[in-house]
């Protein structure tokens, strides 16, 4: 089934936008309004009220607000109006909930109606089938930035990025000391970039070795692409957008043992950390070292990420023709 077979179905998508969303519908496909967040489509009386003005109905994520009863509810009403759900599962763990029961909750009713599953990784598919009981058509994550031309990056730095206080880095502080240590013994520096409301963790350094500075969203592909090393800090989750920009801007990436961030990339440097066994700070310090001593990899090639983009929204055309044309059938 080629892409053209989907040109004017209409897809309701949850998020309506993102750099992701974006990056793998299919051109052709007519995307639904409203562009309101949280989307107005998790309503069940909006889905029944609208459900005639569309075809099918993917959600990615956005639903993490929701109590578990009205992701029941919301579901019910899907299978009522007989609408196709397709999902993809970023997180198999929302990082930034502190409610893990309920994100399993919310995962459970979703993969029990939809009738397309889609996922990053072969791991996190794995993980779908034995918890779920779900097959998993796995599609990479494509390519949402292109590097900005001779903005180079500084030899030895590491950038740290601290978004909250959560679950997600429940020890800020040791993070950061290892990952200075790290930087350091590597003869290299740290730099924390921290978001809006956050404040810089109580680590004492040297000026020469430390830095902290805002994280800039609208220039955050530049902030990484400054960078010789990137530290993804969460000690749980499951995929990551930071480590596809690092990867088509040129940027290593140390990740943790969390989550099925080595499958989405081969090239990256993984310490120990996780929700069962804890953060250790000696093999952060190793990896931000050993990073240190690769050279920084070279941008993505943009002919075969482009061709790797083209060839998955292909795919999410296959799998909304094929879901209309079951209704139909």
């Amino acid at each position: 089934m080629s892409a053209p077979q989907a040109a004017g179905i209409r897809v309701v998508t949850v998020p309506h936008t993102d750099a992701y969303v974006d990056a793998v519908l299919p051109a052709g496909v007519l995307r639904a309004g409203p562009a309101h967040e949280p989307s107005p489509w998790l309503d069940p009386a909006y889905l029944a009220a609208h459900a005639s003005g569309v075809d099918v109905v993917h959600v990615h994520s956005g639903y993490a607000h929701l109590p578990e009863d009205e992701m029941v509810s919301w579901t019910e009403t899907v299978r009522r109006t007989g609408l196709p759900l397709v999902t993809t599962v970023h997180q198999l763990r929302d990082p930034t909930s502190a409610s893990p029961r309920r994100y399993e909750a919310h995962l459970a009713a979703l993969l029990a109606t939809a009738e397309v599953v889609l996922t990053l990784t072969p791991g996190a598919a794995d993980d779908i089938a034995e918890r779920f009981g779900r097959t998993a058509i796995v599609v990479a994550h494509p390519s949402i930035v292109t590097p900005v031309p001779g903005l180079g990056a500084e030899r030895g730095l590491v950038g740290l990025a601290l978004r909250g206080h959560g679950p997600a880095v429940p020890d800020a502080a040791g993070v950061v000391r290892a990952a200075l240590a790290g930087a350091v013994n590597g003869g290299g520096r740290l730099r924390v970039l921290l978001a809006d409301g956050v404040e810089p963790p109580p680590v004492p350094a040297a000026a020469d070795t430390l830095e902290y500075v805002p994280l800039k969203v609208e220039a955050w592909p530049e902030q990484l692409q400054e960078l010789h090393a990137a530290v993804l800090p969460e000690q749980c989750g499951t995929h990551s957008r930071d480590l596809e920009i690092c990867r088509d801007v040129g940027t290593r990436v140390v990740a943790p043992s969390c989550g099925w961030f080595a499958d989405q990339w081969s090239d990256v440097v993984v310490y120990d950390s996780d929700e069962e066994r804890g953060f250790d700070p000696v093999s952060l310090d190793a990896a931000v070292a050993a990073a240190l001593t690769r050279p920084a990899p070279r941008p993505a090639d943009r002919s075969w990420r482009d061709a790797q983009r083209a060839a998955i929204q292909d795919v999410h055309a296959q799998v909304y023709a094929q879901v209309v044309a079951d209704r139909a059938g």
